[in-house]
């Protein structure tokens, strides 16, 4: 099986770059030649250099039409790639072009995009539909050229919408990544009380989990599985979510224990919205056996809820 990546964005959003900084330095890249298909032509090209210290094969094609099965087979005789990088047209749609009928030995191993942060606003106030049609079937997105002002939560927030699953780097105008911060949250963590959106679930889980001292003394309202795990008193049990870090394989069951007044009676695996004080206590760490400031919730409410459409969520 040949592994095909696609490398999604529009144009001058930084492919290029990306499969030359980024894609091709991963040690999972296989030893051989690289089959890259160039769909557009950006102000970015790889050297003559690169290309041959990398076994980097470069082919021009101007239509998605062109992609045909015989066509497809016809490159992999000829080139023999270890791997193949499709660097997608940013005017062709993604969706429909996943649709093709490729090569039983052309196996999709992952779609990467590349937005450019200099002018994100502008695209998506402008160019939305377009511009997201490259990234709602991405597994990672890569924001780069952000500059200090960029509003990264409400970008965020519109590819989760429509991509809860995809992983979001954000990368500085020198190139560094920006760690994520308070202003990258999707909720307003300075207020009192909040709802944490459904899509949002694994951010609050992945920030409270490290930063429990944000959420001390905060009010919040998100939809839950309840469970109880056998052998945990009636007035204890876990509000949480299945979360999805990386694949489908990982997906584990996330949440914090919850505190009620008297025992709770529930279906394990039951939906529900419940409002929570968020609250820490010092428990012993299995992993070092010292003590730690642990998350522990208090119940403040709760309401029966339907499943939702998506019952996983992502980090």
């Amino acid at each position: 099986m040949i592994p095909v990546y696609i490398v999604a964005g529009l144009l001058d959003s930084g492919k290029t770059s990306f499969i030359e900084s980024t894609l091709l330095e991963q040690e999972w890249i296989a030893k051989g030649n690289t089959l890259v298909i160039l769909c557009e032509e950006g102000e970015h090209e790889l050297s003559e250099e690169y290309k041959k210290k990398k076994h980097v094969i470069c082919v021009p094609v101007g239509s998605p039409d062109v992609f045909t099965k015989d066509y497809c087979s016809e490159m992999t005789e000829a080139f023999h790639p270890a791997q193949i990088i499709i660097e997608f047209n940013g005017m062709w749609n993604l969706k429909e072009f996943l649709q093709k009928d490729f090569p039983k030995d052309w196996g999709l191993a992952g779609i990467y995009s590349v937005a450019n942060g200099e002018d994100l606003e502008l695209v998506m106030n402008n160019m939305r539909n377009l511009f997201m049609n490259q990234h709602t079937e991405s597994d990672l997105i890569v924001v780069n050229r952000c500059r200090a002002d960029l509003n990264r939560s409400r970008f965020r927030k519109a590819i989760k919408l429509q991509n809860p699953v995809a992983q979001m780097i954000f990368e500085s105008v020198t190139g560094e990544i920006i760690e994520f911060s308070e202003e990258d949250l999707p909720y307003d963590i300075k207020q009192p009380a909040f709802t944490v959106d459904d899509i949002d679930y694994g951010t609050f889980f992945s920030d409270a989990s490290e930063f429990p001292e944000r959420y001390q003394r905060k009010r919040i309202t998100f939809l839950c599985q309840m469970f109880r795990p056998m052998g945990m008193p009636k007035n204890l049990f876990i509000p949480g979510r299945k979360i999805m870090a990386c694949c489908a394989a990982d997906i584990q069951f996330y949440g914090f224990p919850c505190k009620t007044d008297k025992p709770l009676r529930f279906a394990n695996n039951s939906w529900h919205t419940i409002t929570v004080d968020f609250g820490t206590e010092k428990r012993k760490d299995p992993r070092t056996g010292g003590y730690v400031q642990a998350p522990m919730l208090r119940l403040v409410a709760l309401e029966d809820a339907e499943a939702p459409a998506e019952e996983v969520v992502s980090l």
